[in-house]
């Protein structure tokens, strides 16, 4: 019987096994990163030079393409490394680190999309006292929240993770090192205390989603009442982006950790998990810019100073 400590590595699931198959994926992959990387960093700049973006909403939105950026780089490239050059290896430490940050970053994530709820919520819902419950320091306070929420998920499930003994050897069965797949080399008796973290997780994340259904419920209903069609069009545009972006969140990871286990395999757990971990952070900036008109003035103004200035 061996443990996680006589592990010097762990095995990833490779795309392919043909090297021309494996020069595909990383093709690929490439293109999908380049992609999430000029797109997230487009609205970075963006928000940070524009002044008129400095507002809580657009302040939230540089928090998510950070965390998007974050996201991505954790789990690609190390990917496309290996399949350039035809290995599956990855070290014990860059498991661990791997499953840290993957684990901080979505859980992050979704307490940065609560928050960014709750700000719509009350531009929408309580506009005269916007000034007052969105002020900078309480913007702050609530990025530092969802940024430190992620800090402490990822610390207790990562310690927790690598605390279990591993008996079933060192293949983890997906492109990354991710949590339910390392449980499943653990010891058949060994797991609990992490299940039982999991569970407490998805509580959590439950929450989260009600309490992020509830303000939309009460944001739909506001913006009906709104007597002009114009201003109705208007606080929709500011909402439906943010709308997008949570259901291909919530969607992509619920169909990757709730469907039944009939329909699991490994083919399918690759697409699966490409589409939550890959697929969001590259089309968020997309679904952001595409109906708001600021964000698409400030954009083209920092692709012109960038691409056109000499």
């Amino acid at each position: 019987m061996s443990n996680s400590s006589s592990f010097n590595e762990f095995l990833l699931l490779a795309f392919a096994d043909t090297w021309e198959l494996q020069l595909l994926h990383f093709s690929l992959f490439l293109g999908i990163y380049l992609a999430a990387l000029l797109g997230n960093s487009l609205i970075i700049t963006a928000v940070a030079c524009d002044h008129r973006l400095h507002t809580p909403m657009y302040f939230f939105l540089l928090n998510l393409s950070l965390l998007d950026l974050g996201t991505i780089s954790t789990t690609v490239p190390k990917s496309m490394v290996n399949s350039l050059w035809d290995t599956r290896a990855i070290s014990y430490s860059g498991c661990a680190a791997q499953v840290f940050l993957v684990v901080f970053l979505f859980s992050a994530e979704l307490s940065l999309l609560t928050v960014m709820a709750y700000d719509r919520y009350v531009a929408i819902c309580r506009p005269l006292h916007y000034g007052t419950l969105m002020g900078s320091r309480a913007c702050v306070r609530m990025a530092a929240a969802a940024w430190s929420s992620g800090f402490l998920c990822s610390v207790l499930h990562t310690a927790n993770t690598f605390s279990i003994p591993l008996c079933q050897g060192n293949t983890v069965e997906q492109f990354f090192c991710e949590i339910p797949q390392i449980l499943k080399l653990s010891c058949s008796d060994s797991y609990l205390s992490e299940v039982g973290l999991l569970v407490f997780s998805f509580c959590l994340v439950f929450g989260c989603f009600i309490f992020i259904v509830l303000s939309y419920v009460q944001i739909f209903t506001a913006v009906l009442r709104i007597p002009s069609e114009q201003g109705r069009r208007k606080a929709f545009s500011t909402c439906i982006p943010h709308l997008a972006v949570v259901s291909l969140f919530v969607s992509t990871d619920a169909f990757a950790y709730l469907r039944p286990p009939s329909i699991s395999s490994p083919a399918l757990n690759l697409v699966v998990t490409v589409l939550y971990s890959v697929v969001p952070p590259t089309v968020n900036p997309l679904i952001y810019s595409m109906r708001n008109k600021e964000l698409k003035d400030a954009l083209r103004k920092v692709i012109s100073w960038t691409f056109f200035s000499t």
